[in-house]
């Protein structure tokens, strides 16, 4: 009987031994297992799985990166009539009667000429239309000096005719006032020629601008298009290599379990 025991003793400590080795690998598997199932995947799909999300995640990261730029480089709409300035400088300039009248007109082109070489920092979408804006206000405060030039010399002129009026020189005066008329004439032709040229030039910038606009439209739009449909095929791509292993997984199953 003490013989009995004790071989049975004998024979089941390396089975108590056995059993707890098995018991630490199926707890091992069960982890690796539990670990699948809280992430709501099998573990043979969760490789597959995270390398397409991997790709959609840089895809979107991409594409968000792309969109935060082109919202930066969005100005805020400035309403801002930026050819107005140029025809009411030769307005003025047209108007004056005098050298203090067209000091002024030219003080007013001097300021909007400050005004729009800061708003050309700012506002990159009217780039155009501010330098036609600052090329024409540039020139009238050079014909605003070409006028005052102008004016003293019809005012010479207008002297002269007085003295020959007073000395009863009828012929030197009639061709002075002859002269003085054409001076004044041709003058106010070249007022009216810069009003048409502002408007052109103006007409012209707003149409480059437009188109400006238009090209740089579409190159915004297209990157946002091509990260699209590069995101539907990676997604494509990871549902068709889900569903392979999914169909692949009942023959590894079948197959483990036979052996």
């Amino acid at each position: 009987m003490k013989d009995i025991s004790v071989n049975g003793a004998a024979g089941a400590q390396p089975q108590q031994n056995w059993t707890r080795e098995q018991e630490q690998q199926v707890e091992a598997a069960a982890q690796v297992n539990a670990a699948g199932e809280e992430e709501g995947m099998p573990p043979f799909l969760s490789q597959k799985e995270e390398e397409g999300k991997t790709l959609i995640e840089m895809i979107r990261e991409a594409q968000e990166k792309a969109d935060a730029q082109r919202e930066a480089m969005k100005l805020p709409k400035n309403n801002t009539r930026y050819g107005d300035a140029p025809l009411e400088a030769y307005a003025r300039l047209a108007r004056a009667k005098n050298k203090m009248e067209v000091n002024s007109a030219s003080g007013y082109a001097r300021r909007r000429l400050a005004q729009f070489r800061t708003a050309l920092r700012t506002d990159s979408d009217n780039a155009a239309k501010i330098k036609a804006a600052i090329s024409q206000l540039q020139k009238a405060v050079n014909r605003g000096e070409k006028k005052k030039r102008e004016l003293d010399r019809e005012h010479l002129t207008d002297l002269r005719r007085k003295k020959a009026a007073k000395e009863e020189q009828r012929e030197k005066e009639q061709r002075l006032r002859q002269e003085l008329r054409r001076r004044k004439s041709q003058r106010m032709i070249r007022e009216s020629g810069y009003l048409r040229e502002a408007e052109i030039s103006d007409r012209l910038a707003t149409q480059l601008t437009a188109t400006q606009m238009e090209l740089r439209q579409q190159f915004q739009d297209l990157p946002a298009s091509t990260t699209a449909s590069m995101e539907a095929a990676v997604q494509q791509y990871a549902a068709v290599d889900a569903s392979v292993a999914v169909a692949a997984a009942p023959m590894e199953i079948g197959f483990s379990g036979q052996a």
